[in-house]
This record gives structure tokens, sequence and C-alpha cells, in this order.
């Protein structure tokens, strides 16, 4: 089968992919929520998810290579193997769980820990320590979000934020960690048949936009200073957590 030809899809999928690239290449962090949402202004959720998934994990693949495995190898330790159990419980429960409810959790959570931040004024030069049950704890939500909504980019950064790693490190992190978990999901998106030929072959389409955004998020990272990368991450988490809740809450009563 064809891809999508409708071009008010592209008039929306561009864009989306350009700001979920631009975040993948490390600029604007959880920007990549944007993506599967702002497709679903003109298709459906679930196939918004199945064409924005093999596009995500081609976006990792260019960022690994552009970072090279420069990670905190002591974050991916704590966090991975809990969001692997995340997604199991997610993958388990997907029936039963309603999406519109994590949406808004994850929301909620968004804006108050970055009202946290700028009221206790977090912006100190040095980072948090390590602290293993709390990486458990955020890292299975992760996986857990990330699998049943897209939106494992606010729990994941609400362990890895306060560790104030430099921007490139704080990236390459990102990078390898959510590679395999989008890499993990692969499998289940698969069983629940969301890669049909008309989406996968859309999806190739918008390979080159990926790209190019991912490789401009890359640049971009390289350039900024520490304090303003870490202002911009913050900023589009709390926006992020305004339209999450938004959605959710518009979803719930509907």
């Amino acid at each position: 089968m064809l891809p999508i030809t409708d071009p008010w899809f592209y008039a929306a999928a561009i864009p989306a992919v350009f700001l979920v690239g631009l975040s993948k290449g490390g600029f604007g962090g959880t920007m990549a929520m944007l993506g599967v949402p702002i497709m679903t202004l003109v298709i459906s959720p679930v196939q918004a998810a199945g064409i924005m998934l093999p596009i995500l994990v081609i976006m990792d693949i260019i960022a690994l290579i552009a970072y090279k495995g420069r990670a905190d190898w002591t974050t991916i330790a704590i966090l991975l193997p809990a969001a692997v159990a995340g997604i199991g419980i997610g993958w388990a429960t997907a029936a039963y769980v309603n999406d519109n409810f994590v949406i808004l959790l994850v929301g909620v959570i968004s804006i108050a820990f970055v009202f946290d931040y700028v009221f206790k004024r977090r912006k100190q030069a040095q980072g948090a320590s390590h602290n293993v049950p709390k990486g458990v704890f955020w890292g299975t939500v992760t996986g857990f979000t990330s699998f049943i909504s897209h939106t494992g980019g606010p729990p994941y950064q609400m362990y890895t934020l306060p560790l104030r790693m430099e921007p490139a490190l704080f990236v390459g992190t990102g990078v390898i960690f959510f590679a395999v978990v989008n890499a993990l999901k692969l499998i289940p998106y698969f069983m629940l048949g969301q890669f049909d030929t008309t989406n996968l072959t859309t999806s190739f389409s918008l390979f080159p936009v990926a790209l190019i955004a991912t490789l401009a998020g890359v640049r971009l990272v390289r350039i900024i200073k520490v304090d303003t990368f870490y202002n911009i991450i913050y900023v589009f988490m709390g926006l992020i957590g305004i339209k999450l809740v938004y959605d959710g809450i518009s979803s719930l009563f509907a």
C-alpha cells in the first residue's frame, strides 16, 4: 500500500516530526511529546503512534552516532532496568489502564516539579547525588508512561534534571536510555498490530525531516550555554505539563 497522501496530514506531520527531531537531538527535551498530539489533529492517536515509533527509532540511531556513547552510565544502570519493568507492566495492563488518566497524572507531576524548581530556586551549580530507590521509582514510571501514552520524558527528567549534568552528557544519557526503551517498545507495538504497510511507508516518507531536525538539535546543544539549556528544558517541561493536564481533563470529562 502507498503512504498517506492527504496534504493536511503532512501539514501536521512535518512540524510534528521536526519538533521531535530537535528534541531527540537534545534541544528542548520534552518537545518529543508534542509529536503524537500534533498528528492526532488529522489522524487517530493509534495510527499516529504507529507512524511515529519507527521515526523515533531512526532518530535514536542518528543521535547515538552523534553523541558516540557519551553518557552518565550510573544513571542508565539505575533507570534502565526499572524502565524495562515499567514497559512490561504497561504491556500487561494496557487493556485496563485509562490512557487519559495517565496523561493527566504526568502533566500534574510535571507542573509541580517545575514550580518546585522555580520557587525553591534549584539552580545551584552542583547537582544532586544519585539515589537508587528514587531512580528505580522514576525509571519504572518512565517505562510505564512511555509505553501507555508516549509520555516518558517528564518522569525521566524528574530524576535526571536535578543531577545537573553538563548539556552534552545530559543529552547523551537520554539518547542511549530512550533508544533502548523505544527499541523494546517495537515488539509489543508490533504484536498489538500498529505497524501496517500504510503506516510504515508513511514513516519512511518522513525520515528526511527526522534526519534534518535531529542534526539541528545536536548542533544547538553544542553551542548553547548550560544555564540557558536547563532553563529551556524546564520551560518546555512546564508547557508540556500544562498541555497534558488540559488533554487529560478534556478527555476524562468529555
